[in-house]
C-alpha cells in the first residue's frame, strides 16, 4: 500500500477544508515540530519536543526552553522568510557626519 499523503504530509488529515494557504502554513509549523534538532550541550543531532517550548537532548540529556514549535529563535526569523516589512536605509549625505 503507498503513501498517500505525500504532497501534503501531516495536514492530510483535513482534507479540502480550511484552504491551502492555512494548510501549508500548518504543514511547515509541524514538521518542524516533529524533526530532530542539533544539541547546544554535546552538537549531535538528537534534540526531539517534548512540550510547548520545552526541549530535550536524548543522547546527553540537557533539557532546556526554547520556542514553542522550534528550539532556537531568533528575531530576523521574519526577515528570512521575507514576511517582515522591508527596511532601507539610508545613506547620510556627504556634507554630514555620524556622531
Amino acid at each position: 500500500m503507498g503513501k498517500r499523503t505525500k504532497k501534503v504530509g501531516p495536514t492530510g488529515k483535513y482534507g479540502p477544508r480550511y484552504g491551502v494557504k492555512v494548510r501549508k502554513r500548518l504543514k511547515e509549523v509541524e514538521t518542524a515540530k516533529s524533526r530532530k534538532y542539533i544539541c547546544p550541550n554535546c552538537n549531535h543531532q538528537s534534540v526531539k519536543r517534548v512540550g510547548t517550548g520545552i526541549w530535550k537532548c536524548r543522547r546527553c540529556n540537557l533539557v532546556f526552553a526554547g520556542g514553542a514549535y522550534r528550539p532556537f529563535v531568533s528575531t530576523s526569523y521574519r526577515k528570512e522568510t521575507g514576511r517582515g516589512p522591508q527596511t532601507i536605509e539610508e545613506e547620510p549625505a556627504e556634507g554630514e557626519e555620524n556622531v
